[in-house]
């Protein structure tokens, strides 16, 4: 299942456990997702709010976040969470309608007043209220996708996701290793001379998004040669439209490869650099008129829309009466045999 697929971010409760399970306290968060995300958690006790976060959960694993007594269970107690997942995906595929707005820090963070935001760094972002159930391990609240994996196939489908991303073809993104995947497993174990049982290391996921982040040997990517963040869109030419997708988070001195499906001849480029805010940055050199400047940003004379959230458009006629952005995306011809690599400098 792509990104694209996903229309919504169930939190599945963890399964009751039988009356002979006696439940301890801690709190785990489960994934089965494949994405390697991250977590944070919001604690509302009669009125007051605090957050923390990040828990970073590959697919397939639970990780404990709190230990000890769990607040959020008592009268005028509630506990939310919210998820992202890595940069490394793009635009986060994790629809986020939540039931309440708290404040996150963009690194690991403890907030103490979290009902709103008033430092460089943090924002509001919505949290989804949820009631851990007791297992054999502890309280227990599970992150799922429609495709309702396992967790064996969760970790499955992280794995086939990041081989695609590091330029194998491991698809379909269904969980199931046979095929393709197995092929472009033993490839990538070969390529990047690992044991054969690399795929079962818990660190195996660090070793693929290590690898999806070097400069690409064939297929298409962005490096990122600045000190700022660089928030990336592609555009791809597809069944006669041309369909732009974003947002990409490029940092600096990384390079990333956007899930781009066949093998079209051109792509569509764009890339913005943006502050510790998330707000893009000023170039004081390129001036757009008197007193002004415009944004710091790498892109071209195509007009394609885009927006300032998660996007996947096809329809570029008139951007602005559609509450959309008109932007310049650069024509980039790919290599028919090798890499091709747009550098932000």
């Amino acid at each position: 299942m792509t990104a694209q697929a996903i229309t919504r971010l169930t939190f599945a409760l963890a399964a009751l456990a039988t009356s002979s399970v006696t439940a301890r306290a801690d709190l785990q968060i489960c994934s089965r997702m494949s994405y390697v995300v991250e977590t944070a958690i919001a604690i509302e006790d009669k009125g007051a709010a605090a957050t923390r976060g990040w828990f970073r959960i590959d697919p397939g694993q639970c990780r404990t976040v709190i230990q000890g007594d769990v607040p959020g269970q008592g009268t005028g107690q509630a506990l939310y969470i919210h998820a992202r997942a890595l940069p490394i995906y793009g635009g986060s595929p994790l629809p986020q309608n939540g039931h309440a707005e708290f404040c996150i820090g963009s690194e690991s963070f403890v907030l103490t007043t979290a009902q709103s935001c008033n430092r460089t760094g943090q924002r509001m972002a919505r949290f989804t209220a949820v009631k851990p159930s007791p297992t054999d391990k502890g309280l227990a609240v599970y992150l799922a996708e429609d495709a309702e994996y396992t967790d064996e196939q969760a970790r499955d489908a992280g794995i086939q996701r990041l081989l695609v991303i590091a330029g194998y073809d491991a698809n379909p993104i269904d969980g199931i290793r046979a095929g393709k995947t197995d092929v472009a497993l033993a490839q990538f174990i070969i390529d990047n001379k690992l044991e054969n049982t690399a795929a079962g290391r818990q660190d195996f996921f660090d070793v693929l998004m290590a690898a999806a982040q070097k400069p690409s040997t064939a297929g298409f990517s962005w490096c990122n040669e600045t000190r700022n963040t660089v928030m990336a869109a592609v555009g791809v030419e597809e069944q006669g439209n041309i369909v732009t997708r974003g947002w990409y988070r490029v940092a600096p001195g990384k390079c990333l490869r956007p899930d781009v499906s066949g093998k079209p001849r051109r792509l569509y480029s764009f890339g913005e650099a943006i502050g510790p805010d998330n707000q893009p940055l000023r170039d004081p050199a390129r001036t757009a008129g008197q007193n002004a400047a415009s944004n710091l940003s790498w892109g071209g004379s195509t007009i394609l829309c885009t927006r300032s959230s998660r996007f996947e458009l096809s329809d570029h006629r008139d951007c602005g009466s559609n509450g959309l952005t008109a932007t310049g995306f650069a024509t980039v011809e790919l290599s028919p045999t090798g890499a091709t690599t747009v550098q932000f400098k």
